[in-house]
């Protein structure tokens, strides 16, 4: 009777096998991709997720060799809703999440079981950008500056009405933490969506808000409606003349969006070397880092990594406010 061999108690065939897993294995990842790949963006088209993602995916699609569809996932919960079916999803490599501030930092503590822990659900890829947001205002608000601003706020007898983009975004923080240190009582009213907050704005149906460069430029240079300050530390290139509001009044005022890419944890790490790869070399180009430049955002190359480390910071910080400022989540 033929009997496999045995070495040390492990069977010729078992020597066999185990070689064979070992050489498909990194076939698998030396294939990747094989077929399209689809860029998720956990919120409605013509936000300023919708204009970090398309600023890299055309670039993504010739250097990988296969067609990167992005495709808005409008389904709720400031995009928490999306970005919990991809944690969710097959770690192949095929579905990749536009996750920003948002969704990696602030979504997990604003609202109740999002069904997703962005440490532990996530592999990171790489950071494309980040942005400040802009305090602005509808035209008929005469105000020169965040300080008339606070007054006129002040005097109001019912809390003032403000507009954010979502009930967890860091613009609506930004505006929790611009209630706490200017002393003024707000009204947050949340929109899906940066882009209809934008448009209301316009209308003059909100009369302040907090909203992304990206998608406040175009009204802002057309005097649909006026900015008064950056919430970032450092003045925005896109408007240098623009005060910060940290330099109008509120000292250390800090809100910054961050862009980038993550794949579900478990993605083999060959592909997500790959992806970053070829992320890092897509933000190397003249033509990508104009159009993120000239939406108000910063080009951020990272390691997989240093997006990470960046995902932990962002926690740390903006779960701290929250819980300082007593939000309960929703």
């Amino acid at each position: 009777m033929a009997m496999a061999m045995r070495y040390g108690g492990f069977s010729a065939l078992g020597f066999i096998l185990l070689a064979n897993l070992v050489s498909v294995a990194p076939t698998r990842a030396d294939d990747y991709p094989n077929r399209a790949i689809t860029l998720v963006i956990p919120l409605p088209p013509g936000g300023s997720n919708d204009i970090m993602a398309r600023a890299v995916a055309d670039k993504l699609s010739a250097s990988l060799g296969q067609q990167v569809v992005v495709e808005n996932r409008a389904s709720g919960g400031s995009g928490t809703v999306a970005t919990r079916a991809v944690a969710k999803g097959p770690a192949d490599g095929y579905t990749i999440l536009l996750a920003y501030t948002s969704t990696m930092a602030t979504g997990p503590h604003m609202f109740t079981n999002v069904g997703y822990d962005a440490r532990k659900d996530f592999a990171p890829i790489g950071l494309i950008a980040s942005a400040p947001a802009l305090l602005l205002v509808h035209p008929s608000i005469t105000v020169k500056d965040v300080k008339e601003l606070i007054a006129l706020m002040k005097s109001s007898r019912e809390p003032f009405q403000v507009g954010t983009p979502g009930v967890s975004t860091v613009n609506h923080l930004a505006a929790v933490l611009f209630a706490h240190q200017a002393g003024v009582k707000l009204q947050y009213i949340p929109y899906k969506g940066s882009q209809p907050l934008t448009t209301d704005l316009i209308g003059g149906h909100v009369k302040v808000g907090f909203n992304p460069i990206p998608v406040s430029r175009a009204a802002i240079e057309g005097k649909l409606i006026r900015a008064l300050a950056g919430t970032s530390l450092k003045r925005s290139s896109t408007f240098p003349d623009l005060p910060t509001v940290a330099e109008s009044g509120l000292p250390g005022f800090d809100a910054v969006l961050t862009y980038g890419l993550v794949a579900p944890a478990g993605t083999p790490r060959p592909i997500i070397e790959r992806l970053n790869k070829e992320l890092r070399a897509a933000l190397a180009t003249d033509d990508v880092k104009r159009r993120l430049i000239a939406d108000g955002a910063e080009p951020m190359p990272t390691t997989p990594e240093e997006h990470a480390k960046i995902i932990d910071q962002e926690d740390i910080k903006w779960s701290a406010i929250i819980k300082s400022a007593g939000i309960k989540p929703e």
